[in-house]
């Protein structure tokens, strides 16, 4: 009996793990792209863009973000890890 209840409980789990993850297929090629362009970014080149003013496109995004908390936590779940080790390994985090 509780081999099957557990059964049922990992299929239920893994049913709204993968709703999750298709629910903003955009959002992930975004948060994907960052990544990417983080992890291929040397060092000084961080440090130089840190100062820098953000693109169009990077203040309409920030903006979407701010209006829905559901996707903000969604892209932020992706991306922290990534970044914040970048960011660690170039001395930008303590």
């Amino acid at each position: 009996m509780s081999r099957r209840v557990c059964m049922i409980v990992l299929a239920l789990t893994l049913l709204v793990a993968g709703a999750a993850a298709a629910q903003f297929p955009l959002l992930d090629m975004v948060a994907n792209n960052v990544i990417q362009k983080y992890q291929q970014a040397t060092c000084e080149q961080l440090w130089e863009k840190r100062g820098k003013p953000k693109s169009a496109q990077e203040q309409e995004l920030i903006q979407l973000l701010r209006g829905d908390p559901q996707m903000r936590a969604t892209f932020i779940n992706k991306v922290a890890a990534p970044i914040a080790n970048k960011m660690f390994e170039c001395g930008m985090l303590p």
